[in-house]
């Protein structure tokens, strides 16, 4: 498996039946980077165990997080999959056309998560403003319910049979690296705080959607890690702390 292969992630998965078809479904694609976020029947799940027939044995490790920027710090690109729209200003994609994106990603070096929701309500949006772009899987109108496995596999395979379109494109070196998951957020709390002493939030009730709206903002603007530090020197400015980065 390519150290930069793709990662998993199911977030607050609430069957270990689930989790072990989930792994299954990665392997039979060559994918082995599962990572859980707060799994609600804990790890390890003997029946993930189980119903992974031996998938467990061959991953080295499936780490748990508590939280899900955790289990996406060292990721370039994260796409959410969703059986339904959402009222958010992301790019909106079918599978193929996340695969081609995704593939053209991975040839410039970046690492690219793929994050699925609990089995009972999918990805609530505070989820999805951590996720620079949605995955929908138009299903029958009538019978939209896919299994948290079968949605696994779902992409797995869409990954895999994507290989032989993947483009060749020089990889990105030096400053122009994209910044990873883990520095978008590390600016993105320090933008937070410093327009809370600002006092910008005026009403208590609009501030999780307006940091939604923020978050999704610097998202889809897709800055390099060159320009992070930049945006942490401008707010240094703002601030009158001339020192710092």
């Amino acid at each position: 498996m390519s150290k930069n292969s793709p990662a998993i992630i199911l977030s607050c998965p609430q069957m270990g039946e689930n989790i072990g078809a989930s792994a299954r479904g990665m392997l039979n694609f060559e994918l082995q980077d599962l990572r859980l976020v707060a799994p609600r029947d804990g790890w390890p799940n003997q029946a993930a165990i189980d119903n992974g027939a031996g998938a467990f044995d061959v991953m080295s490790e499936t780490p748990v997080f508590d939280a899900l920027p955790e289990a996406l710090s060292d990721c370039h690109y994260v796409y959410a999959t969703t059986a339904r729209t959402r009222d958010m200003v992301k790019p909106v994609m079918d599978v193929h056309a996340a695969m081609k994106d995704a593939r053209e990603r991975h040839a410039q070096g970046q690492k690219i998560g793929f994050v699925f929701g609990p089995e009972r309500t999918g990805l609530e949006n505070n989820d999805l403003s951590h996720c620079h772009a949605l995955i929908h899987v138009p299903t029958a109108p009538d019978f939209s319910s896919l299994n948290l496995g079968q949605c696994v596999l779902l992409i797995a395979y869409a990954w895999h049979s994507s290989a032989i379109k993947e483009s060749k494109i020089e990889i990105k070196t030096g400053d122009a690296d994209p910044v990873t998951h883990e520095k978008m957020e590390e600016l993105f709390l320090r933008l937070e705080g410093e327009l809370d002493k600002a006092r910008f939030f005026r009403d208590d009730n609009l501030k999780p959607a307006i940091l939604r709206n923020i978050r999704n903002m610097l998202l889809r603007a897709e800055i390099t890690d060159q320009e992070a530090r930049t945006f942490h020197g401008i707010i240094s400015a703002l601030i009158g702390n001339k020192t710092q980065d």
